[in-house]
């Protein structure tokens, strides 16, 4: 039988669970529901804008999300989401 190698997020998961990192929910219920309420307030989306781009700039951005597997609008969404969230983590270019 051919052993599944972890990625490097789970191992990651599994060493921080190891080292004790975890700490159990008091209230899973409820803790869940507020999470539930958090993500749909933070994923509603109630407003349209418009605006206008480079050609280039939108043609690499429909790069990326096709090979990240999602809609060019929602990569957009969601980078500007985390720049208003201050969540936005600038790559260094070795």
């Amino acid at each position: 039988m051919k052993r599944i190698e972890a990625q490097a997020e789970e191992k990651n998961i599994l060493d921080s669970y190891e080292r004790g990192e975890w700490r159990t929910v008091k209230n899973p219920k409820a803790e869940a529901r507020k999470l539930r309420s958090a993500a749909r307030n933070t994923l509603t989306k109630d407003k349209r804008i418009n605006i206008r781009v480079s050609s280039k700039d939108l043609d690499q951005v429909q790069v990326i999300a096709a090979q990240e597997g999602l809609p060019y609008q929602t990569l957009i969404s969601s980078v500007l989401h985390k720049f208003v969230s201050g969540t936005l983590v600038e790559k260094r270019k070795a």
